[in-house]
């Protein structure tokens, strides 16, 4: 490759780095991409480093070194929660999302790629992922959600079924009851999907009760897996006590009003 001017590595770097956020590129990748030396490498990234925090865009992290290093970690100011957070609140608080029996409907939000692109990195600044292996699902809603907080802390995507899978193998089996209707349920997970003492956070987009979610937990200490933070992207005011204690939600559902087609949602007020 020919040589690139300052710009251009610059604008490149930026790519490779926020595409793949929470991989260490050492400097010894950039030499060779751009074919030039260690020292302008460094140059620029340092440029990178105080663009990003200067336009609170995300955190540069280098490291020293034989090899070197450089990543880009994906971190939200509480103004930029309060952006995105109060534009989800705003579509999901539209009268015409309310279903028969006071169900709200929120696939397309949840299913937007933008949307939960930004919902992700907020999620990866909420938790401390440093010493975690896996991010926690379960099928299906909650895929594109736990699927993007994987991608911004770079860890693997481990999703708990409603059935066994022949393509699974071996699998693990638990029932749990659902906190909200009270009725029996199933999941399972593969034997080979969690290596034994992993650490792990739990992330669903809808919490009531918090059925899943403990059985979630329950399943974890099947694997004898520590759960470091669970993660729900709504989470209904009432009942006020879960099965679980300690969860970050990032929406609260006040009430669903069907006759009055009314929807009273609001960001977390710790997170804004």
């Amino acid at each position: 490759m020919s040589k690139l001017k300052r710009n251009e590595r610059i604008a490149a770097m930026v790519k490779i780095l926020s595409d793949q956020p929470n991989k260490i590129f050492t400097l010894n990748f950039f030499t060779e991409r751009f074919n030039s030396a260690k020292s302008t490498i460094s140059e620029d990234i340092v440029i990178v480093k105080q663009t990003m925090e200067k336009m609170e865009l995300g955190r540069i992290e280098t490291f020293s070194g034989a090899a070197g290093g450089v990543k880009f970690i994906p971190k939200t100011t509480k103004e930029q929660n309060k952006e995105i957070l109060n534009v989800i609140a705003s579509k999901l608080s539209e009268g015409d999302r309310i279903l028969p029996g006071g169900f709200m409907y929120m696939t397309d939000v949840i299913y937007s790629p933008p949307i939960i692109h930004r919902i992700g990195e907020v999620f990866a600044s909420q938790f401390d992922y440093k010493n975690v292996d896996y991010v926690i699902t379960v099928e299906t809603k909650g895929i594109p959600l736990a699927l993007m907080v994987a991608k911004a802390m770079n860890l693997p995507l481990v999703i708990l079924r409603r059935d066994n899978k022949v393509t699974e193998g071996s699998t693990v089996s638990i029932n749990y009851v659902s906190g909200s209707s009270g009725k029996i349920q199933r999941m399972s997970l593969s034997r080979r999907a969690i290596k034994p003492g992993s650490r792990v956070i739990i992330i669903d987009d809808f919490m009531k009760a918090g059925g899943t979610a403990k059985g979630m937990m329950d399943m974890m200490k099947e694997f004898d897996a520590h759960v470091e933070g669970i993660g729900v992207l709504i989470a209904t005011k009432e009942p006020e006590k879960k099965l679980i204690n300690e969860y970050t939600s990032l929406l609260i559902l006040e009430e669903v009003q069907e006759n009055h087609q009314l929807i009273n949602i609001y960001p977390n007020p710790t997170l804004v």
